[in-house]
This record gives C-alpha cells, structure tokens and sequence, in this order.
C-alpha cells in the first residue's frame, strides 16, 4: 500500500521520508561500499580469529606484561570473533536501512494454509523482493557478503578441535597403585594412622615418583578422603573391612552422581554429603547412597601400612571413580 493511501486510512502514520540513495546514485554507490566495507571488516576479523588459535603461541604475548600471555591470548581470540560478528550484524543492518527497498506493505491475515493462488503470488512476491533488493546487481555487496559469512561458518568448525579425542578407557584408571604411599593434599607429606584421631578427615593424593608431575586431570580422579572411625562403628563385609586399617577408611572424593568433590563429613551422623546435589554417604557401610540423586557408593581404596607405618595403597581402585557415564566414555 502506498504512504499516500496509508496515511488516509490511519492519519498517525508520520509522512515517509526519502532516502538519498532513493535518488542519488552516488549516494547508492557511497551506501553500497559501507556495506562491502563492514563485510570485509568482518572477514579481517574471522582470519584474525583462525590465526590468533592456530598459528600465534603464547609466548608470542610476553609482549604484553600488563595482561600476561594468556590473557592476551584470549584477548585477541575474543577480538577476533566479535569484530567479525559484529561487521556481519551491522553491515545487514545498514544495507537493510540504506539500499533495500523501503516501502510499506499491508498484508492480511489468513487462516492455516493459504489458496494456491496466493501461494504462487506469495512466490512471485519473494522473488520481486529478492530482484528488488539488488542482491543480483550488486556483485561487490554479493561478494562481500559470501565472503564475510563463508569464514565466519569456519569458527565453529575450528573449536571443535578443543574437544580432543574420546576419553577410551584414560576415565576409568588413576594414580594409584599397590604401594603407592597417601600423602597429605595440600602439604604432600606421607601421613601415618596416628596422623588421624577418631572423627578426623583427611584429603589425600598418591605420591609419586621424582620424574612424574601431578597434573590437574589427576587431581580430578586421585583425590581420596581418609575418614577414621571406631572400628566397631563398621558394617562392613569382612572384604570390605580388610580394605581398612585400625578404622580407617578410604573413599574416593569424586561424587558418583556428576563428580563434584564430596567435602562436607556430618562426625555425629558419620554421613558424607556432596554439596552439589545433597547425595548422601553412609560412611560406615562403605559410603552407601542413602539420599540424592548418586547411583552408587563412593568408590572404596583399599589401604594399608608399609614397612615405615606410612599408609599405603593396597591395591588400585576395583571400579571406576568419578560419575557413571565415565564408565560409558569409550
């Protein structure tokens, strides 16, 4: 519908206002390289992007002591992807404001699927539309466009390499091995059976040897809570209760529900409670599910004494630590 007729029928409609690009083809032509312009930006900025992930190190960024050298690092990546983002955004939005045809349309409403004839009208229509947006004409904005939108597809496609291989079987094994002596975490210090009183807890990781470096995955999986209880207090199988020593006992930290580190020990309920989703562990009956949403008990190490009185090791874990779905990762 015309401005004239529209402004008839509804007298609060403001009087249009022409675009000099309407008129003035230097004025079009001026329109028309903003919008390549902000295309190309966009295309600087996806490369940007790419290079920055794949072919500048980190310590290419010592340069930059005030944000240090991953800080930089991420700058540049965050940089990248939101100059090309943002030139794709505001270069539609300029070419929609500035070149695309500006005229009113009223359309009626119609109910579920329209008569054929208008189908095809509808059709005729989109293809008008399209002829009349110039996208065919203008080669440098078509151009532009392909270009902008063809790199920036390739971001996603480019952090997907982060995701690294499947995890196999590395979910189901930590540090520990027969033998392998406790140590306190933080501190690293071996800890003895008199380390601990009655009611006493402790966070303890697998020593390891000179030339091996704990890394944060193992930290993840090797963590253990040490929990010394009266040994009368145990309603353990006789295997289990071989797995304790002089009533300590060993459980992995990791929750069996989505792996958040189970921290908080209720001494007078003897109760481990994972503060993530409240799933609760009867310690006594070796850390059964009495409460939230875990599937199974806290995986028990079993432990021992060496030869010095320090607490080791009996064995490995018999069964995978952490939640359930890591048994599922291979």
């Amino acid at each position: 519908m015309s401005h004239e007729v529209a402004n008839l029928s509804d007298p609060g409609l403001p009087a249009h206002v022409h675009r000099a690009a309407d008129s003035d083809p230097k004025a079009e032509k001026k329109a028309e390289r903003q919008v390549a312009t902000l295309f190309g930006l966009s295309a600087v900025g996806t490369i940007l992007f790419i290079v920055s992930y794949i072919y500048i190190p980190l310590d290419l960024f010592i340069f930059v002591p005030i944000l240090g050298s991953t800080n930089a690092h991420q700058l540049s990546l965050g940089l990248g992807l939101a100059i090309s983002l943002l030139c794709i955004g505001l270069g539609a939005v300029h070419w929609a404001k500035t070149l695309m045809p500006d005229n009113e349309v009223i359309a009626q409403r119609h109910e579920f699927r329209s008569p054929e004839s208008e189908r095809k009208e509808f059709v005729a229509a989109a293809k008008e539309g399209a002829n009349a947006a110039g996208l065919g004409r203008r080669s440098l904005i078509k151009r532009s466009l392909g270009l902008s939108l063809g790199l920036v597809g390739l971001s996603p496609l480019l952090l997907l390499r982060d995701l690294g291989p499947l995890p196999g079987k590395e979910l189901e094994k930590t540090s520990w091995k027969t033998g392998t002596r406790l140590v306190t975490d933080p501190g690293n210090r071996p800890i003895k059976p008199s380390d601990l009183e009655v009611g006493a807890v402790a966070q303890v990781l697998p020593q390891l040897n000179p030339d091996e470096e704990r890394t944060l995955n193992n930290i993840g999986k090797d963590a253990v809570l040490l929990i010394r209880l009266r040994v009368e207090d145990f309603q353990l199988s006789p295997e289990r209760l071989a797995w304790t020593h002089e009533g300590i006992i060993a459980f992995s930290k990791i929750c069996s529900h989505m792996g958040c580190a189970v921290a908080l020990y209720e001494q007078q309920t003897k109760h481990l409670l994972c503060p993530c989703h409240q799933s609760t562990f009867d310690v006594p009956r070796a850390a059964k599910v009495i409460f939230g949403p875990a599937a199974r008990p806290l995986p028990q190490l079993a432990i021992t004494v060496d030869t010095e009185g320090y607490l080791v090791a009996q064995k490995p874990f018999t069964e995978p630590v952490g939640p359930s779905f890591w048994e599922r990762s291979s």
